[in-house]
């Protein structure tokens, strides 16, 4: 049986019973944890520096009934440090599908659940997703606890526009599908975000500057928040050299891409050279090559297309 005290509050009589067993520590201080509502926490935690997590954190991790870890030896060194006891599950992309009805039992008996990632904010590249829509689809409560994010700390200190950004998490690892991945973001207007494995970093922007060209600026964070952080700025070229030069590199990394710069696109030069392809190739081939290649909306280049072959037709009658 939990220990307990009971907490009177004389203006509002009410009686709050707090488990000493829910407790944390900030160097050395012991702070109890108030009862939560029971319902599933996603809670961010850091990704490097463990003082990089908030008080609310602190609170649900230790005052939930279980924690929902991708790793539980990889946040055990977090939950140690604020001496943390709470109960942990691994929960991870090989057997999230398969606890999930085991977890929406413990959360219909009115229990909390914290999810939480190795490092930074769940769902994120991490596992989670399938969780969150059962629980969301049950009816039950959902809360959503915000910290630390590689992806906003890259962003930030990159210098590159932040008003718009897309994320795109990791690339395909092999060339080929990596290739056609990037050449789908040639002409992608906004600022670029992803994540990649030291070991594949060279590689990754070898193909970078094969589609996006040599001057194309970028950015490569390593090792955010830790002791050997570090920034590189420059073209796609020049980061290219860089890698070379470094040699093993350690600690996972965020790459930030300019988007591309705006193309203004005559129309009739588009509309000339698809009516010279729609007397070569099929309506259908003839729309997707000249879509692709000047990167117009495929409706905008079907409806043209029709109105074009219409007007080839007559002209045959």
């Amino acid at each position: 049986m939990l220990k307990a005290f009971i907490l009177f509050s004389i203006k509002i009589k009410e009686v709050i019973f707090v488990s000493l067993d829910k407790k944390y520590y900030i160097s050395g201080v012991e702070f109890l944890s108030p009862p939560l509502k029971n319902g599933l926490y996603i809670v961010a935690t850091p990704i490097g520096n463990l003082k990089d997590i908030s008080i609310r954190s602190l609170e649900i991790l230790s005052a939930c009934d279980l924690i929902l870890c991708e790793d539980t030896r990889t946040s055990a060194k977090l939950l140690n440090h604020y001496g943390i006891k709470t109960k942990k599950m691994p929960l991870h992309e090989h057997n999230e599908k398969a606890k999930i009805a085991s977890i929406l039992n413990h959360l219909k008996e009115e229990q909390a659940i914290a999810l939480i990632s190795d490092a930074g904010t769940p769902l994120i590249s991490d596992p989670g997703f399938p969780l969150v829509r059962a629980v969301q689809n049950a009816g039950l409560d959902i809360f959503s606890v915000p910290g630390a994010s590689a992806i906003l700390a890259a962003l930030t200190l990159s210098g590159l526009p932040t008003d718009k950004f897309s994320f795109f998490g990791f690339l395909p690892t092999k060339t080929g599908a990596k290739k056609n991945e990037l050449e789908k973001l040639k002409n992608w207007p906004q600022t670029m975000v992803f994540y990649e494995s030291p070991r594949r970093l060279l590689t990754t922007f070898k193909a970078m500057q094969n589609v996006f060209g040599d001057d194309r600026m970028a950015v490569i964070a390593l090792e955010l928040t830790k002791k050997f952080e570090r920034t590189m700025h420059g073209s796609i070229k020049e980061l290219s050299i860089m890698i070379d030069n470094i040699g093993q590199i350690k600690g996972e990394a965020v790459i930030i891409v300019a988007g591309a710069d705006e193309i203004i696109i005559d129309d009739n030069i588009w509309q000339n050279k698809l009516e010279i392809t729609l007397q070569k190739t099929s309506l259908r081939s003839a729309v997707d090559e000249i879509s692709k290649e000047f990167s117009i909306k495929r409706k905008v280049v079907y409806d043209y297309a029709l109105e074009a072959k219409k007007a080839i037709k007559e002209a045959k009658s």
